[in-house]
């Protein structure tokens, strides 16, 4: 199966984009068909800016509780495997058993899915500090500075709940991720892929070539998982995206304020207000970020 989507908030601009934070103007510039647009800042060109501005320890705002959510997020899962060992997994050999395979794979994703849940779960208190302390070079605030301190400001101010702000739209993306990945995958090298089809030279039959009769077959099974992978964790970027505005949304920092945010009762609400504007991908492209019709950034 496909491993898991992981947050593409690595990293301080990746993190400013979603929240709407544009201190540069957009440029003109022109698309594939020649029309003239606005463009945002690349990636390069904001990280270029947050070094002029912080310096180039500003790029590395959160990392100690992004690696460590990523750290407990791993052990969770091999912790898992060891508790809940998986079933073996069955070679397929031949078209019939792929197309007989959806049990299989119903199977294979419901393991994934719990141990995905889990360590989302146990990780994402740890994705929330970071979040908050990378969005701080909105405001230049420092309220966020340690994760032990984090912690202490957190518990004192929301409680519990407030280390699993924006989780849902988290767990719900990944529920979706695995299953539209793992299913679209499936069907498409059961129906799709040809066993008939041999990698030997001047098309030789499988006959004269034994030891390749599934080789190609079994390449584009693999590139079609990578693939499937890639266009649904495109698809599934709002859940993303709304996750990580409401683990900022009044907080106490000026990211998650207006007039960078509306003050959000529920992430339906969040998922409802990007809609509406048109911004349910913002921040997902790194190079080409078109301003969108409804977009009201706060520029400065």
């Amino acid at each position: 199966m496909f491993s898991p989507r992981t947050s593409k908030q690595g990293t301080c601009t990746q993190a400013l984009h979603p929240v709407g934070h544009e201190p540069m103007p957009p440029t003109i510039g022109t698309n594939v068909l020649g029309r003239k647009v606005l463009y945002l800042p690349s990636f390069f060109t904001y990280a270029k800016y947050i070094v002029q501005v912080d310096g180039k320890i500003g790029l590395f705002r959160g990392l100690s509780p992004r690696l460590m959510s990523n750290a407990l997020s791993t052990v969770t899962r091999g912790s898992m495997k060891k508790v809940f060992p998986p079933d073996e997994i069955e070679q397929v050999s031949n078209k019939d058993d792929m197309k007989t395979s959806l049990r299989k794979v119903v199977k294979e994703t419901s393991y994934e899915m719990m141990m995905q849940c889990v360590s989302r779960m146990l990780a994402h208190p740890l994705h929330v500090i970071s979040m908050r302390c990378m969005v701080q070079f909105v405001g230049r605030e420092a309220k966020y500075s340690g994760v032990l301190s984090s912690i202490g400001k957190i518990f004192k101010e929301e409680g519990l709940l407030g280390f699993f702000v924006g989780l849902i739209p988290h767990l719900l993306g990944d529920v979706v991720f695995l299953w539209g990945c793992n299913l679209l995958a499936h069907f498409i090298n059961a129906y799709l892929v040809d066993d008939s089809v041999s990698d030997t030279p001047g098309g030789l039959g499988n006959d004269q070539n034994p030891g390749s009769q599934f080789s190609q077959a079994l390449a584009i099974r693999s590139y079609t998982k990578f693939v499937m992978g890639i266009a649904v964790s495109m698809l599934t970027y709002p859940f993303l995206l709304v996750g990580d505005l409401m683990a900022v949304n009044n907080c106490g920092l000026q990211a998650g304020l207006p007039p960078y945010s509306p003050v959000f009762k529920s992430w339906i609400h969040c998922w409802k207000y990007l809609s509406v504007q048109g911004q349910l991908f913002r921040g997902s492209s790194l190079l080409f970020r078109r301003v969108s019709s409804g977009s009201c950034f706060a520029l400065e």
